[in-house]
Formats: C-alpha cells, structure tokens, sequence
C-alpha cells in the first residue's frame, strides 16, 4: 500500500513496531523504543523529543511548573539539577514542595512508609501485616506523631524545625513588604547556608539552587502549605507581609523578554494555570509545552486539560511544538529528563 491514499484523509500508512528492550541500554534507548509503540510509549517518546528540543536551543526560556507532592516521594535531586544545569528559568511550584525541600536541606528526612495497613513494611518486609483497618493505620500514625503522604512518614518534628529555621534564619531577615519570590530566595539563602554549616549530608536542595543560580520560584498559593502558615503568623506580629501581585510582573517581564519560551507542566493545579497564564499578558506564546498529568481531560478540569486545549486560549503559538503524558509523575518525570537529556547531548 502507498503512503499516500486520495480516498482516506486521515489514514497515513505509518505502522506499529514492537519496542525491543535489552539489558544495558540507555533510558533515551528506551524511549527511543517506545517511539515504535502506541498508546502512552507514543506520547512519552514524543514528549521528550519536544522536551529535548526546548533544552537543545539556547534561545528558549524555559519555565517548569511543579505542582503535587514531588520533592517527598523523592524527585527533589531532578528538580535541583535542572536548575543547576541552566536548564530552568523561572520555577512554578507549590508552597508545600519549599516546605518539604527545606526540610531536608536543614536535616530532616521523609522516610518509606506503607500506604495501607496490609501493605509490608518497606524497614521489614518479612514481618506479617498490621490486622489494623486502615482508619487505625492512620489513627496509629497520629499517635506517633507521623504525618502520611501515601506511602511516605514525615515525622512531626521535622515541622518543628522547619518553623524554627523560618523564624530564626528567614522571616527576619525581610521584616517589611515583599514579593513571594523574594521571600523564596530569602529561604533559599538561609537554606544553603544552614546546610553548610552544619555540615548536612543532603543536597541543600531546590530553593538553594535556585538562589545560587538567580532563577526565581514563584509560589502563588503560597498560604496552602506549612510555609503559607507560617508566613501568616509571623505577618501577624511584625511587618513582614507578601505581596502576590507584584510577581506577575516579574515574571510577565520574564516572558515578554524570551526570544522563545517553553514549558514544562508536572502536574496540575495553580503551578500549572500559573505557567501557563502568564503568555495572556504578553503578545506571544509559547512555542513548546510539554506536560505530565495524572488527569484525564473528559471532565473539564484545568489539571487534565490538554495543551492542545491551551491553544484555544491563546496560550500557545499555532506553530507550538506541544505534547501530554498521562501518567504517575514520579515514574515520567525523572524518564522524561533522562532521555531527553541525553538526546540532547548531555
């Protein structure tokens, strides 16, 4: 059959491989296989040629938006070395990623926990599950002083010393009005430079980096999270106060100013709208989006949305390379960055 058929409009000739995988080979290998397949393999191969595309050109802006609890189920350290490898430019993220990041830059840690009461135990696996339901399992957690994010334990102190570092180390240092963004890169600051000083193992992590490299986080439901709280209490008793507006401007200046500007969406959410609303108070758009969501689109919902969907709000340029994986972020992501990076050449 010809590659071309007058009777059919849409078919092209174009068949499904079969994705070939063997020991040894390359994640950017990998999904150079999944290119081959259909389904979600297709949209991953095609979201990291995009995505690989956007870290190629020097004359792309990049902007990651980062919404859900990625910083602890574990995908801090790829967030950190994107920053650090001049591959973002601004970062759109949640108030509790900041939280849970400088959790671990000043010495916490998240720990593997169990999501259900008959789940193994990750610290003993040949133990026998818990007969606990599953409201005991949490209820038992409560008594510990544990808090669950699926199958991950933070212990409450760890909360404890977060207020604490933001109380000492951050919040006085900017005793007036300020920006969100600045307030981060003051968390960042104080971040990096507990971490060093008390000789911390961990990677001083998100905020620090972007503070050493001047890309600014912008956090615009910054009072969802321990950070927002905290923020509130301290306004409440000096003259520390955030002004949210006054980072749509900086980071409007931020785009109108790009040759060309990408977009990395994980997640949905505020993070999400919030990149992606920027390109309505400037002429252009962006010319490549790719996002990973967990979300379908049917329901109407901002976080499943297609970018495909953003076009219609003039959002992306009509020439936009774009393109959506559905999945869980923390298997996508981290297989995102990989290949692309190293289609990229890195």
């Amino acid at each position: 059959m010809s590659d071309y058929d007058p009777e059919r409009e849409e078919f092209r000739s174009d068949p499904i491989g079969h994705a070939e995988v063997h020991a040894g080979m390359t994640v950017g290998e990998l999904v150079a296989e999944y290119g081959k397949a259909g389904v979600g393999a297709a949209d991953l191969h095609r979201a990291t040629d995009v995505y690989a595309e956007m870290l190629d050109r020097d004359d792309v802006t990049n902007l990651l938006g980062l919404a859900g609890a990625m910083v602890p189920c574990g995908m801090r350290q790829v967030v950190v070395d994107l920053i650090r490898d001049g591959h973002v430019d601004a970062l759109v993220t949640t108030g509790a990623n900041l939280t849970h990041d400088a959790i671990e830059a000043i010495g916490g840690k998240h720990h593997h926990g169990r999501a259900a009461p008959d789940d193994p135990h990750p610290a003993d696996e040949s133990a026998p599950p818990a007969a606990d339901t599953e409201r005991d399992h949490d209820e038992r957690l409560r008594e510990e002083g544990v808090d669950r994010i699926y199958n991950v334990y933070l212990p409450q102190e760890h909360f404890t010393l977060f207020e604490t570092h933001l109380r000492e180390a951050v919040f006085p240092e900017i005793e007036r009005t300020v920006s969100i963004r600045e307030l981060t890169a003051e968390l960042g600051r104080a971040n990096l430079e507990r971490n060093e000083r008390d000789g911390i193992d961990e990677d001083p992590g998100i905020a620090a980096a972007a503070y050493d490299c001047d890309v600014p986080i912008y956090v615009p439901a910054i009072q969802d999270s321990v950070l927002g709280i905290q923020a509130w209490m301290y306004s409440q008793i000096t003259d520390f106060a955030l002004d949210a507006l006054a980072d749509m401007t900086h980071l409007s200046d931020l785009a109108y100013e790009a040759d060309r500007a990408g977009a990395l969406v994980v997640g949905g959410g505020v993070p999400k709208n919030y990149v992606l609303q920027t390109m309505l108070t400037i002429p252009d758009a962006y010319d490549y989006g790719v996002q990973i969501t967990m979300d379908p689109d049917h329901t109407g919902g901002l976080s499943g949305a297609t970018l495909d969907e953003a076009r219609s709000w003039g959002k992306l340029e009509p020439s936009a390379r774009n393109a959506t994986a559905v999945g869980d972020a923390t298997v996508l992501f981290p297989l995102l960055v990989a290949a692309a990076r190293e289609r990229a050449g890195e």
